[in-house]
């Protein structure tokens, strides 16, 4: 992954952090609002909130910008997936997932944003991440889903499409956001409609997997 100027520095000052920071919170305003392609440096400067010149000190371009806010994204949304354990009780660790990845929609919105803007432009940044740790993760959850099957403590179903059914379903609520309020209407857009997404999530995955309450 390309650095920050200031990241290849022998000592990286608080300053330094800070500003880089700074900058990328701008960029991640910028790039989930209009995209990588509609995206400009001066417009992260804006919002940055300082002179161009100093913000390519620390950036020299906008990819190595959007470069660093993807990986960073990618290794975030994994981690609910990280968390997923052989050992325990399928009822918990499905529901703990969908409820993760909801939390990560309704906390994380920008960050969604981003990540599905550079799937749909063909994942330049990350397609080698996507291929490489990614599928490793994947094809490691997906046995153990196949385990709870062999085991009969769920239905059997293609693990693979089980996981994106749940990325998919989730993410909606961060991605389609607009959407989803003004389906709802102001009585039902609230924080609550979160809450109302993962129990009825839990519903259809679990009732759709025939997973019953197992001894722990």
């Amino acid at each position: 992954m390309a650095l920050p100027r200031a990241a290849r520095t022998q000592r990286r000052t608080r300053i330094q952090e800070a500003k880089e920071e700074q900058i990328l919170e701008a960029a991640l305003e910028v790039f989930s609002l209009h995209g990588f392609r509609g995206a400009t440096v001066d417009q992260i400067a804006e919002v940055a909130g300082m002179s161009k010149p100093n913000l390519l000190y620390y950036f020299r371009t906008k990819e190595t910008m959007h470069r660093a806010l993807i990986t960073r994204v990618l290794d975030t949304w994994l981690d609910p997936l990280r968390e997923f354990d052989a050992q325990g009780n399928p009822v918990s660790e499905i529901r703990s997932y969908i409820r993760r990845k909801l939390e990560m929609a309704r906390d994380f919105p920008r960050e969604s944003r981003l990540f599905a803007n550079e799937i749909l432009q063909g994942a330049p940044n990350i397609e080698d991440e996507l291929k490489g740790p990614l599928k490793s993760l994947v094809d490691e959850k997906a046995e153990v889903i196949r385990s709870w099957a062999k085991a009969g403590k769920i239905a059997k179903c293609d693990p693979y499409h089980l996981i994106f059914s749940i990325w998919s379903t989730t993410q909606h609520y961060a991605d389609f956001d607009v959407q989803v309020r003004a389906v709802l209407g102001q009585d039902q857009a609230g924080e609550g409609r979160f809450e109302d997404a993962a129990r009825f999530l839990e519903q259809l995955f679990l009732g759709g997997l025939h997973v019953s309450e197992q001894p722990g």
